[in-house]
């Protein structure tokens, strides 16, 4: 089996292509960009082949497609931080809805079958009031932020494309998910590298933070991959599909376990500057529908992740 992986080279690519290796059954393919980091893919990069395209480069995409000509596609390729969308809304929008159209038009041209996942959002829920909770797949999509509704865009055309054309789309929202290699701006993984800065002594024993209030409903990342496996194994196409642990915790809680790992004494403070514009207030997911489907459960508890989580910031520190 041939595999494609947009975005091999983030958070969430690297993890699914080493579960794609460790099935032992399956060639894996990725995309990277000339600029892409490779610190996540290091570890795995003569086993894979990455391919340097750009998914805004309609050509590109369609050479990429051309030569992999996949079984599966996971596309996790994005802009896919939410702060970031604050500041850079065009791009956020260009990066993400242009790169999957792509995708498709290349798919349609070259009379693919593949299978393809597109990693959408629990962000696309946005304003979920308390009797909508926990969130189902049928609730109204409210985003708060360009990147929600920039997923929104993505999950749309997904389904749009598969009633127009037929393509096997399969759309996963996932929920948050975190574990080693998160990317620092994210506050699980920030939180972690501020604390092992902090035991190093290269920060000062305080603690920033933004919004400790909101709930949010973690997965470990590596049970979020085998999830994504599953969904196209498994899943109807045209469908959509929570991923989600289907509990949720306070940041603040997160961040308490966090400190329970540390001997350190750590003074927390709030950052007006990490505070957003509009935030969600809670994301839990009610994931029976894709349970109940494949099977899937989450397997490693929020502690592990985060114990895993802040050992990888104090090994690469």
């Amino acid at each position: 089996m041939r595999v494609l992986i947009t975005g091999i080279t983030g958070f969430a690519g690297s993890h699914l292509a080493e579960f794609c290796l460790g099935r032992g059954d399956i060639e894996v393919f990725g995309t990277a960009r000339w600029r892409s980091r490779m610190d996540n893919v290091n570890h795995i990069v003569d086993d894979i082949t990455l391919l340097d395209c750009d998914l805004k480069d309609s050509v590109a995409v369609r050479h990429c497609l051309s030569e992999v000509r996949p079984d599966y596609i996971f596309h996790l390729a994005a802009q896919s931080f939410v702060p970031t969308s604050w500041k850079a809304p065009v791009e956020t929008m260009v990066t993400n809805v242009v790169g999957e159209i792509n995708l498709f038009e290349a798919m349609r041209e070259l009379k693919l079958d593949s299978r393809i996942q597109l990693a959408c959002s629990s962000e696309e829920y946005g304003m979920v009031y308390e009797d909508e909770v926990p969130i189902k797949e049928t609730n109204p999509l409210r985003p708060l932020s360009p990147y929600g509704v920039s997923k929104v865009a993505q999950d749309l055309l997904g389904y749009q494309y598969h009633e127009s054309y037929g393509l096997f789309v399969v759309r996963t929202r996932g929920f948050n998910h975190t574990g080693p290699r998160r990317g620092d701006v994210f506050v699980s993984s920030n939180f972690s590298r501020q604390i092992a800065m902090i035991e190093k002594g290269k920060q000062q024993p305080v603690l920033s933070v933004g919004n400790l209030q909101a709930r949010r409903d973690f997965t470990d990342v590596r049970d979020m991959v085998k999830g994504y496996w599953l969904a196209l194994e498994k899943g109807e196409p045209g469908e959509v599909y929570n991923i989600g642990s289907g509990r949720d915790v306070t940041i603040r809680s997160m961040l308490d376990i966090l400190l329970g790992y540390s001997s350190v004494e750590i003074e927390v403070r709030q950052d007006p500057s990490r505070m957003r514009p509009s935030d969600v207030e809670v994301l839990l997911a009610d994931n029976t529908k894709f349970r109940t489907l494949t099977g899937w459960e989450p397997e490693i508890p929020l502690e592990k992740t985060l114990e895993d989580l802040l050992n990888y910031w104090r090994e690469n520190i």
